[in-house]
């Protein structure tokens, strides 16, 4: 099973990270990748260089950043690939220890079948 987890940190947005909190992400990120766990990962920029595009009536609206709103900002985002929706719990928890207070939104990923390829 795979999951999203989009991490929204309760830190101002643009806090630089210590060197403890960097040495340790480090670890938990390259333990992830070798025991097959984490899939991707990736840190956002401010978002101040993103925008926000929505369409309502077939009409499009675009919104450049900053967002104000503090629970609206994500800090980053991992795919992970665990057994249960417990494990991708119990595996954000401990990224949560080390990327300090916040919120991650966890989503199992939709996952269908290969088509078949016919000869």
């Amino acid at each position: 099973m795979r999951f999203l987890c989009v991490y929204k940190p309760s830190k101002p947005e643009g806090t630089t990270p210590t060197e403890q909190n960097i040495c340790d992400m480090g670890k938990l990120i390259e333990e992830g990748f070798k025991s097959g766990k984490l899939l991707a990962t990736e840190g956002c920029l401010p978002s101040s260089k993103g925008a926000r595009v929505r369409m309502a009536g077939g009409k499009f609206t675009v919104t450049d950043g900053p967002f104000t709103e503090a629970k609206e900002i994500i800090g980053g985002f991992a795919l992970i690939r665990v057994g249960s929706k417990q494990e991708a719990v119990e595996y954000t928890k401990e990224f949560l220890q080390i990327a300090g207070d916040g919120e991650t939104e966890i989503r199992e990923v939709c996952e269908y079948p290969e088509p078949a390829v016919k000869p």
